[in-house]
């Protein structure tokens, strides 16, 4: 009874084992590689539980997703011997497991392979532009061209390129600093220029202004004495008009305004009583004469 039980056990360990290596199963993000001592055998690329002669075949999955590309960045000399450094990237898929085992047995191997020249047709497509040309609508060209020959190789490892894109182009450090120092220069060169400009038109506004004052003072001057002869002219016509009318009390006015101008306060004059400055002063009553 033991050794049927023993039995027993042992063709169900045998039966589990031989059913492992029989069954397999494909998921829906994969596709499996049949091998047979190391040769291909078939393809499955359908999800679902599979069979594989036990012992005999082994299986090797390979990812039907999109998957990434991304190489290290590069220098590239462009066509106008300036240097930038471009990181480029591409997105693939796996469509023939078969080709894809052939020309590169693992991951790691294709992303160093194709990631070669991946940079091998970026350094082509860029090279052949200007510097500028990476900011106009010509970068798209570029794009275009890169992508073409991706395209191209891609059937010969099984793999379809799905996207290629330019992360990011910057110049190298020493690029970089010459580029700032020109424009550096170029800006002070600039101010310089507006600054000249700006002073030439201050010299031009100062001596319009100048001008201008000197043009206004000359013509207030030039009226300023006209209304002062008239104004003279008329004083005299009044005086003498005075004058002939009564010359008493146009001496007596006379005398009046130069006592206001020689009399002032802390004058000190030492004159005869009898002088004739003060003959107004010596007279007996408002129509007395003074004595001689």
């Amino acid at each position: 009874m033991k050794k049927s039980l023993a039995i027993l056990g042992a063709i169900i360990i045998i039966g589990g084992i031989t059913a492992y290596g029989t069954f397999f199963t494909v998921h829906q993000a994969s596709q499996a590689l049949v091998l047979q001592f190391g040769n291909p055998i078939r393809i499955e690329r359908d999800p679902g539980l599979k069979f594989k002669v036990p012992f005999l075949q082994n299986v090797e999955y390979y990812d039907r997703r999109i998957l990434d590309l991304d190489p290290p960045a590069q220098e590239v000399i462009l066509q106008d011997q300036k240097r930038i450094n471009v990181d480029s990237f591409a997105r693939y898929r796996i469509v023939d497991p078969l080709e894809f085992r052939k020309k590169a047995s693992t991951d790691v191997e294709f992303r160093a392979v194709f990631g070669g020249r991946l940079n091998a047709a970026v350094r082509a497509a860029v090279g052949r532009v200007l510097l500028g040309d990476m900011l106009t609508a010509k970068r798209a060209e570029v794009m275009h061209t890169i992508t073409t020959a991706l395209k191209e190789q891609a059937p010969d490892f099984g793999v379809e390129v799905v996207d290629v894109r330019i992360g990011r182009t910057d110049l190298p450090e020493a690029t970089s600093q010459a580029v700032y120092n020109r424009m550096r220069s170029d800006r002070i060169a600039q101010a310089a220029e507006l600054r000249a400009k700006g002073e030439e038109l201050k010299s031009i506004i100062e001596a319009a202004a100048d001008r201008e004052r000197t043009v206004i003072l000359a013509e207030a001057q030039k009226q300023a004495e006209i209304l002062r002869g008239q104004g003279e002219g008329t004083r005299t016509t009044i005086l003498n008009d005075a004058f002939g009318k009564d010359p008493e009390f146009f001496a007596f006015y006379r005398s009046m305004e130069a006592y206001g101008e020689a009399l002032g306060e802390g004058t000190t004059m030492v004159l005869s009583p009898n002088s004739d400055f003060f003959r107004f002063f010596n007279r007996q009553g408002g129509g007395d004469k003074a004595k001689n």
